[in-house]
């Protein structure tokens, strides 16, 4: 079949034939429906530090937000069944498809039985790839870590493909929500979802007592900013990480007594809880689709940040 491979970073990913895999003992086969693109493949393909999982090594076939059909049982798997739509929870870092295992930009992989989630028949495919990552990151940063309430105002920094979901699940929960996006063009699409303001910086929000801040941008001045930004007693979280540092001040973290968290676990039922959003219809990301034979195109657009949303290839079944 055929696979997207990544060999090593400053590479194009490699088109390659590869045999069909066969699952093991206590996992399925699922013929891909959906990947989602991500940014951690940008930055594998453009970063030669950028980590894979804890024993993986190239060549691998990216790919980690994936959704599909189990076509196949191993041994001794019981409660699923040829047929069912499934997602893949990456809450086991040892076996995430595209980051310690051969991932979705293909036909068809193997998962193990412990992180599937069925998807409802009313969320497509696409929808379903997208909430595995971008959507359980949102999911837990705006309901675990955030702990946002009803009648809370909710500042999110960064308006991409993890910001919007998380700002309109902050919306679902009966938040009011400021935006932060330096990108002009982006600012219909948070109007859109219904954003009460906003502007480039999040400081702009600053007399509007923010209970929670989430930072899905995560570029250093953007966390200093939202600390300051963020009402006495406010919480903070930290989810973007397009700068690995950040200089805050420790005097406004400690006399406005800020709560800072950094925001990175997710769970099965933080899948199962986005799909439920998405099978209400109350949570319907923006998606930027492509073919599998555009994936390598669609990651060169989302590095130079010209996505719309969240991207995601559709796979048809291979000729």
């Amino acid at each position: 079949m055929k696979a997207w491979q990544f060999t090593r970073a400053h590479q194009p990913l490699t088109l390659v034939d590869v045999p069909e895999p066969k699952p093991e003992a206590d996992e399925v086969l699922i013929d891909i429906r959906a990947a989602g693109l991500c940014h951690s493949d940008v930055g594998l393909l453009n970063d030669d530090d950028f980590p894979l999982a804890p024993g993986a090594s190239a060549p691998l076939i990216l790919g980690h937000e994936v959704a599909g059909v189990i076509s196949g049982l191993g041994q001794g798997v019981t409660g699923w069944h040829i047929g069912d739509r499934v997602g893949i929870a990456n809450i086991n870092p040892l076996t995430v498809p595209g980051l310690a295992r051969d991932g979705g930009y293909s036909f068809k992989l193997t998962a193990e039985t412990e992180v599937l989630v069925p998807i409802p028949r009313t969320v497509t495919f696409e929808q379903a790839a997208v909430g595995t990552d971008a959507g359980t990151a949102a999911y837990h940063a705006v309901l675990t870590d955030g702990q946002v309430k009803a009648g809370q105002k909710v500042g999110v920094i960064g308006f991409g493909g993890v910001g919007q979901i998380g700002a309109r699940i902050a919306q679902i929960q009966g938040a009011e929500v400021y935006v932060a996006e330096v990108k002009e063009a982006i600012w219909p699409l948070a109007k859109e979802i219904g954003a009460v303001r906003i502007d480039e910086n999040i400081t702009e929000f600053a007399g509007e007592n923010l209970d929670v801040i989430i930072d899905f941008a995560g570029f250093g001045t953007t966390t200093a900013a939202a600390i300051e930004t963020v009402r006495p007693g406010g919480r903070v979280v930290q989810v973007g990480m397009g700068r690995l540092a950040a200089t805050i001040s420790t005097r406004s973290l400690i006399l406005k007594q800020v709560t800072l968290i950094g925001c990175l676990s997710d769970t099965k039922q933080d899948l199962a809880g986005v799909y439920e959003l998405m099978a209400t219809g109350e949570l319907d990301p923006t998606l930027t689709t492509f073919t599998f034979a555009e994936i390598p195109d669609g990651l060169k657009l989302l590095a130079k940040g010209a996505i719309l949303g969240r991207a995601v290839a559709t796979i048809t079944t291979e000729v």
